[in-house]
């Protein structure tokens, strides 16, 4: 039985993707830089808001640059 991937992450599950911690996830969602889905009460990150992230932060690189 193949398992199919997951594409909603808890806040705390993103921040472990993206290698920084819960409070730096927080502050990046507060700043509309990682955004979120609301199911219910919870607040999730589907798999391509993470990989927008990166990508926003690859832009920012090469700007940087």
């Amino acid at each position: 039985m193949v398992v199919p991937e997951r594409r909603l992450h808890s806040v705390e599950e993103a921040a472990e993707l993206l290698n920084f911690g819960r409070s730096t996830a927080f502050e990046e969602i507060r700043l509309g830089r990682l955004r979120t889905v609301r199911v219910g009460r919870r607040r999730l990150v589907p798999t391509e808001y993470v990989d927008e992230y990166v990508e926003l932060l690859k832009h920012e690189a090469q700007a940087a640059a």
